[in-house]
């Protein structure tokens, strides 16, 4: 047997106006997804107990199997384990996004423009933390550059009882009431106004700025954490897994499980991923023995944070070709499964996560249709109902 899990992340939406009372899922065109929803299992499932921030590393531990209650200790230490940074237990990892603030003089008064700096690349942001290490490191406080806009600060010694806020949560808005608070937040804060002061005449934001792009003017702080201990996918469940994904956080969630990360090139995170080469490589590790695969694809959340209905209707479908592409290509195995779902749903109207229950749908080679129906929130809501996101996983295996 073989199995995938295709997810889209934050695919899940609310109903709006604008497409006539529909959410995205609804209206995009998604004949794959409703072909396993037709022939297959369909629920919705509680990627993020109560009490935990609705963010992709709860929600994808989750949907892995392991129950974040055990398991979560952070965002920034499974991004750390991505990025090769070996955290000592005593490290606390924060991510360091390179975002763009607005021009008010007082830093307080300053505006969420762009949590991603217009998406920086991985390029252009490289460079500026260099920038960032020369001039704000020290011996307890190192940076890391990440991938885009995405990089890592690592605190020694450092405090854990702080209130940090995701910048993707405060998209247009004054910082002022979300700046760090609690242990270590002056220090954060000190940091973030020092970046603030000197990233604006950086060259590359020179460059960007004469292209028409938002310049990454400043870093933010959140996310923090300690290194997790997560028993090995394996051991549980007696499967070798890949994992496929352009997120640290994702690739890190995958190796502390014990699964292969696969690198692909082309992949962005956005719409304009290299969605045919992710879904070769999966099929690949499958060809090669791996018994499960892992394909995340971060272009629906990236387009619900910045409130692009079109890009994200365009990220669905986008899904939805590549759910077609492993239907047709599976069929050389004996036996497969496969499901598709997100991890936690991103309703365009906040451009930031939600705690709602996401809607799954499973299809194994062989079954037959069972009636016609479409794959949706409001249709999955009516079909099985795990409370437990972290029980999924059993369900996609052995239900």
């Amino acid at each position: 047997m073989k199995y995938i899990i295709l997810l889209g992340d934050g695919m899940a939406d609310e109903q709006l106006a604008g497409l006539g009372g529909k959410t995205p899922l609804q209206f995009a065109s998604t004949p794959n997804m409703d072909f396993v929803a037709s022939y297959g299992e369909i629920g919705v499932a509680g990627t993020v107990p109560a009490g935990f921030p609705p963010g992709s590393d709860v929600a994808n531990l989750s949907v892995m199997g392991y129950d974040p209650r055990l398991y979560y200790t952070g965002r920034s230490p499974l991004e750390a384990v991505s990025m090769g940074v070996s955290l000592d237990s005593d490290d606390v990892a924060f991510r360091c996004n390179l975002v763009t603030l607005s021009g008010e003089e007082r830093y307080e008064d300053k505006t969420m423009v762009d949590y991603s700096a217009d998406e920086i690349t991985t390029a252009e942001s490289g460079k500026i933390i260099e920038e960032v290490k020369a001039r704000l490191e020290s011996a307890q406080l190192k940076f890391y550059p990440g991938f885009g806009f995405r990089h890592l600060l690592v605190w020694k010694g450092g405090p854990t009882g702080g209130e940090l806020t995701p910048p993707h949560d405060i998209s247009g808005r004054v910082i002022g009431p979300y700046l760090p608070k609690g242990q270590g937040g002056e220090t954060l804060l000190n940091l973030m106004r020092e970046g603030a002061g000197f990233l604006p005449g950086h060259p590359v934001n020179a460059a960007r700025t004469r292209k028409g792009l938002r310049p990454a003017n400043a870093i933010w702080f959140w996310g923090m954490g300690k290194k997790p201990q997560m028993p090995k996918f394996y051991d549980r469940y007696r499967l070798n897994g890949s994992i496929i994904s352009a997120v640290d956080l994702i690739k890190g969630i995958g190796i502390c499980a014990g699964f292969n990360v696969v690198e692909v090139e082309g992949v962005t995170g956005t719409a304009n991923t290299n969605a045919d080469g992710k879904v070769q490589a999966a099929l690949d590790e499958l060809g090669k023995g791996r018994d499960l695969v892992y394909l995340h694809v971060e272009a629906p959340d990236a387009a619900s944070h910045r409130g692009e209905l079109d890009t994200k209707i365009k990220a669905i479908e986008m899904v939805d070709r590549m759910l077609g592409r492993l239907l047709q290509e599976l069929d050389i195995y004996d036996s497969y499964k496969i499901m598709v779902l997100p991890d936690h749903p991103t309703p365009l109207a906040t451009m930031t996560h939600s705690s709602n229950p996401v809607p799954f749908a499973i299809y194994s080679k062989g079954q037959t249709k069972k009636t016609n129906r479409a794959y949706d929130e409001q249709t999955a809501s009516r079909g099985l109902v795990i409370k437990a996101g972290h029980e999924l996983m059993d369900y996609f295996l052995y239900g």
